[in-house]
């Protein structure tokens, strides 16, 4: 029997039937739609039948056999699963006309987005990407996440290659958004420092083109430079629908039409051992955060907030209340040690950034077990040598280094203790416990080194 291909607005009719959407047999709800990825060493067409026991109401496959021998008919054919998924997600995301705000940058991320979600939820029912589900497949899975009920959302976009976040645009098709900073992140996937720049800065491109509102860090020169970049490129009358800067800039300044102020005006006054920080009114607001870095980020939320009408008391409330589980700038007291858990990610510029913040930190005594930091591609040697020096001339006291790449940082640092793998790591910490020390550890994702915490 020949079994038909359905067209993305027939898949719409059977999502709406379900409860939820998965790619993952491990993660099946009762009712939920399951959708079969292929990559380089799985099918998730294979799994079709498991998700359908397990209670999926329907499984999207693009193998013409599976769905041909389902007895059952809940096998939905289409040409490519992850195609089917992106266009589910776009024509979910159609139905919608609360607002969306697109997130990108190289580092802050995903704090940025909870910040500006706390806030953000102090006025309205906000949908905010869960966990890491930014990239082509969790992008769609955070957009068809959203019901009726939501009022605003915010999707977190990833990428490491160029043409991503404008892949990620089409679908989301965001109404406002924000870039938090241009760094060395995934160098290798994106050709060096100008991809970087050129793929994140696809965010101001859509938005532009489409005639949304952007906010900008007015303190950052390179997303200042990108922004007036992007003026003097524009060939038609299309640009910017607003443009919010934040701290508050003449418009003038930037050679802006379309400009406004925004954001409350707040000084940074103390930054160690957590961010402290004078709002508008003259009142001190501490935080559970550490380090300028998230002061930016505070100032990123604070400016959202402003702009969707959120009152400066319930923005720098929510602000302050904020305190992160998910192994970024997360603090953990074990015995007489204070962790700063940092080990969602790490590159270049996130890593100097918390090394120049931890060394600034007062402590008694301060160690630092250190990651390596993934996708540098050829660069990789050069990135790992220079941290090596940039953590010599910070004198702390214990200096531990993981991950093979991690060895290059060692000829600035005859008295480091390397270990190539976690495994010589955990038992070199559990045998030699430190106390009464303030300790920094950071990597990225792939050496997951949160791990090492038990042992401290």
């Amino acid at each position: 029997m020949s079994i038909g291909m359905l067209s993305t607005e027939q898949l719409y009719h059977k999502f709406q039937e379900c409860t939820g959407v998965s790619t993952d047999t491990r993660r099946i709800t009762p009712n939920c739609l399951f959708v079969a990825l292929k990559g380089d060493t799985f099918d998730g067409n294979k799994f079709a039948q498991k998700a359908l026991d397990a209670g999926a109401r329907y499984a999207i496959v693009d193998d013409a056999l599976v769905a041909e021998l389902d007895p059952t008919a809940r096998c939905l054919l289409v040409p490519d699963g992850l195609t089917a998924l992106q266009n589910l997600a776009r024509h979910h995301r159609q139905t919608f006309t609360f607002p969306v705000i697109g997130l990108t940058g190289s580092n802050g991320k995903t704090t940025t987005k909870e910040l500006i979600a706390t806030v953000l939820s102090k006025n309205y029912q906000v949908y905010a990407t869960v966990g890491n589900l930014n990239n082509h497949i969790g992008v769609p899975l955070t957009l068809l996440a959203l019901n009726e009920q939501h009022e605003l959302a915010i999707v977190e976009m990833g990428a490491n290659h160029q043409k991503e976040i404008e892949l990620l645009c089409s679908i989301a098709q965001p109404t406002h958004g924000l870039i938090t900073n241009i760094g060395k992140a995934h160098l290798e996937g994106f050709g060096g420092i100008d991809g970087v720049r050129k793929g994140k800065g696809e965010l101001y491109d859509y938005l532009m083109q489409e005639a949304k509102t952007v906010f900008i860090n007015s303190r950052d020169k390179t997303l200042m430079a990108m922004y007036r970049e992007r003026l003097k490129s524009i060939r038609s009358e299309t640009t910017f629908a607003k443009v919010i800067f934040y701290p508050a800039v003449d418009a003038a300044t930037v050679d802006a039409a379309t400009s406004e102020s925004g954001g409350e005006s707040i000084t940074l006054i103390d930054e160690s051992p957590v961010v402290v920080f004078r709002d508008a009114a003259s009142r001190e607001v501490t935080t559970h955060l550490p380090g300028r870095y998230n002061f930016e980020n505070m100032l990123a939320a604070l400016a959202v907030g402003d702009y969707f009408g959120v009152s400066p008391q319930d923005a720098t409330h929510a602000v302050a209340d904020y305190n992160p589980t998910n192994n970024r700038s997360q603090r953990i007291t074990k015995g007489t040690n204070t962790v700063l858990l940092d080990a969602y990610n790490a590159n270049p510029s996130s890593m100097a950034a918390a090394i120049q913040q931890f060394a600034s930190t007062p402590a008694k005594r301060k160690a630092v077990i250190l990651g390596d930091m993934y996708e540098l591609g050829s660069e990789s040697q050069a990135e790992h040598e220079a941290l090596g020096e940039l953590i010599a001339k910070s004198n702390f006291d214990l200096v531990i280094l993981a991950g093979k790449d991690m060895h290059y940082a060692l000829a600035s640092l005859p008295k480091a203790y390397y270990f190539p793998d976690k495994f010589s790591l955990h038992n070199w910490v559990m045998d030699n416990p430190m106390t009464d020390t303030h300790i920094l550890i950071k990597g990225s994702r792939g050496m997951s080194l949160e791990s090492v915490v038990p042992f401290l």
